[in-house]
């Protein structure tokens, strides 16, 4: 099986990225090529990785845009490869195994389609529960089938590329993951976490991002909106109305969630392709119904 793998940068982490390509470079059987995505900023200082190639895009296409650009310079579809790894810049392999569990995992389960990796404090090895893609994520040793994956740490089969579609450019940040892992789930594949592969990656907060509460309220509108059966989409959004204010979040960020939600069912989403109702089944089964 062949592996390749995806990193995005703005160019802002040239010492991080340089670390992550050399755990790369460490990983067993056969080398990984890379493609380095410079989003919106040149790529810098990745002349000594020789498996490593770059594209410098002149804007920000955001996260889910500068993946699809690392994708399609895999060929079509990224079908030059069996399957992609898509790994966060500030990121890092501290196992030498990693490409290989994952080139085991997708051979002995053709149905498999995407994993998710384990994302620890390279500091403490702690795995945040947010980081767990599942309700029940207490234990983040416990590998299972999931609903979702983890944006900057995960790999994808790319046949479910080929057969899905890629990430929702329109998405920009946030959700981009659930909107494939849902489509994936509805054309028959299954997800994996798997806690023995891991990433390391710094404890940062995602609402460090100045646009995080307007984006994931709007992306969450345009998920529900995207791939959710009619009667679900006020059921899945009134969940995380409640959620939401149940988290009693400052004045100005709720003010900033409602706007991105107003913004969700104002401003277009893309295709819609409301999943089957054998696949919410399928989503209630694996411990997550969509409606939170």
């Amino acid at each position: 099986m062949k592996l390749g793998a995806v990193v995005i940068t703005m160019g802002n982490r040239p010492d991080d990225l340089r670390a992550l390509l050399d755990s790369v470079a460490k990983q067993e059987g056969d080398p990984v090529e890379v493609i380095v995505v410079g989003n919106g900023a040149p790529v810098t200082g990745v002349d000594d990785f020789p498996f490593v190639r770059t594209v410098d895009l002149p804007e920000n296409l955001g996260i889910p845009g500068g993946r699809n650009v690392g994708i399609e310079a895999f060929g079509p579809s990224g079908t030059e490869v069996d399957a992609l790894l898509f790994l966060d810049d500030d990121g890092l392999l501290p196992n030498n195994d990693t490409a290989e569990l994952v080139r085991r995992a997708f051979t002995d389960d053709p149905a498999l389609g995407i994993v998710s990796f384990r994302i620890a404090d390279p500091e403490t090895g702690a795995t945040q529960r947010r980081h767990v893609p599942r309700l029940r994520a207490s234990d983040p040793m416990r590998s299972s089938r999931v609903t979702t994956f983890l944006g900057g740490a995960n790999a994808v089969r790319t046949k479910v590329i080929a057969e899905v579609g890629g990430l929702p450019d329109e998405f920009f940040y946030a959700h981009e993951e659930t909107d494939l892992a849902w489509r994936a789930l509805d054309a028959g594949w299954m997800i994996d976490y798997r806690s023995d592969m891991v990433l390391n990656h710094p404890p940062t907060p995602p609402s460090r991002h100045a646009v995080y509460h307007r984006m994931v309220a709007r992306n969450r509108v345009w998920l529900a909106r995207r791939n959710l059966p009619a009667p679900l989409v006020p059921l899945y959004l009134g969940v995380w109305i409640l959620l939401t204010l149940a988290r009693r979040p400052s004045l100005s960020a709720l003010k900033a969630w409602f706007g991105g939600f107003k913004e969700g069912w104002t401003t277009p989403c893309g295709p819609r392709r409301p999943m089957k109702w054998r696949t919410v089944w399928r989503l209630t089964r694996l411990g997550r119904p969509p409606v939170v």
